[in-house]
């Protein structure tokens, strides 16, 4: 028997996930011609198991997938309760099922092969990539190989929280939300002796909506204690669950971390999503970057370049971010404080673009003037002694 000789593609799309599903949706509306794509993962994802809520201006490609959308947002701190006009921008949730289902139409349209294997090695010889399964067995090989895959960053940050939540779907028989507005942020959630705690409120319609109690903290929760969240804050909304039903739960948890995380490990492996530096540090949100990102890849495969995509955000936002995360974690601002102060005192279209990537140097700068001066001051240099310490440290 002759020796199998491994198939051959230009694009091996390696993880079918969120990041992975933009990049076949992408391609399928500008790939060039003839591109030969692959798809690895052993599972392949369809039905509702995440939702995604971004902002951005009305239209695009996202449009008919869009489970609802909101020009108006509420952000409450024990200082205040405001209801933000988001125009020009709105507010959107993306449940994961028409995405995935987008996809899978995507693969077809592409002619791409699918290979439901865990992927265990990716040998990157500088002209090609040799992908392995979890034995070692060859895969394929591909010309450049997009991973998505979740992956530590390259080296422990010196700030590292997460985001993590758990969300009900509710349905009640009678009216009890406001479709015409989100609920962001709502900080009147007892706050954590270490960290920042919100509920969070996606109404669909008046009778169905995603509730979400939400920690920025250095560890999870125990089931009870997302559960206890959850009750006290429907409590704090006037929902009397006993007359709700519960349809389905969401639990999640996201870096937030000023660690480094390595968009490029290899010559021809580029990482996308949370590994490729997607997740805003200082918020927890990513899918506005992935979906970037996804553009970017189409579209220098359009054009003949490397499928290599921008860095998710400016790198004076990192280091805003690391600020942040190093004031929070020390206590010398709290989380309630420093939203309030930013909402307050900058518009909310200012705010959403900054925490999505997209503000230039003067906005930074009126962003920087909106938090309390000293603390943040304390944090700089904290940061900046931090960074000197681990530079030492490695020579």
């Amino acid at each position: 028997m002759g020796v199998r000789v491994p198939v051959e593609v230009d694009l091996a799309v390696v993880g079918g996930g969120g990041a992975g599903s933009l990049v076949l949706t992408a391609l399928a509306r500008r790939a060039p011609p003839g591109l030969r794509v692959a798809v690895v993962d052993p599972v392949r994802k369809r039905g509702q198991d995440r939702t995604w809520a971004f902002w951005g201006t009305p239209g695009g490609d996202l449009e008919p997938m869009l489970s609802a959308s909101w020009s108006r947002m509420e952000v409450t701190t024990p200082a205040a309760a405001r209801v933000l006009d988001l125009t020009p921008l709105r507010y959107a949730m993306l449940r994961s099922a028409p995405l995935y289902e987008r996809a899978a139409e995507a693969e077809l349209r592409l002619g791409a092969t699918r290979y439901d294997a865990a992927v265990g090695a990716l040998d990157d010889d500088g002209t090609a990539v040799t992908v392995r399964d979890a034995d070692g067995r060859v895969v394929l090989r591909a010309a450049w190989v997009l991973d998505s895959r979740p992956r530590p960053p390259r080296r422990p940050g010196r700030t590292s929280w997460l985001q993590h939540f758990r969300g009900w779907w509710l349905e009640s028989p009678t009216p009890v939300f406001d479709p015409g507005r989100a609920v962001l942020m709502d900080f009147r959630t007892p706050q954590p002796a270490r960290g920042v705690s919100f509920g969070y409120v996606l109404p669909v319609s008046d009778r169905f909506a995603l509730v979400e109690y939400t920690e920025f903290s250095p560890a999870v929760l125990g089931d009870a204690a997302y559960d206890a969240g959850l009750r006290g804050y429907a409590g704090l909304l006037g929902v009397d669950l006993a007359a709700l039903r519960v349809r389905e739960v969401e639990d999640g948890v996201i870096p937030m971390t000023d660690a480094p995380f390595e968009r490029r490990p290899s010559p021809r492996v580029v990482r996308l999503g949370t590994a490729g530096g997607a997740t805003r540090p200082s918020t927890g949100f990513t899918f506005s970057a992935m979906h970037r990102q996804a553009g970017q890849v189409a579209a220098a495969l359009a054009a003949g370049r490397p499928p290599v995509p921008r860095p998710a955000y400016p790198g004076r936002h990192r280091w805003m971010d690391a600020v942040a995360l190093r004031a929070w974690d020390s206590g010398a601002v709290g989380g309630p404080e420093f939203f309030d102060r930013l909402f307050d005192r900058n518009p909310a279209s200012r705010v959403l673009r900054f925490l999505d990537g997209a503000t230039g140097p003067v906005e930074d700068l009126a962003v920087m003037r909106s938090s309390p001066l000293l603390p943040m001051t304390a944090a700089v240099w904290g940061d900046a002694t931090g960074r000197l310490r681990a530079r030492w440290s490695r020579r």
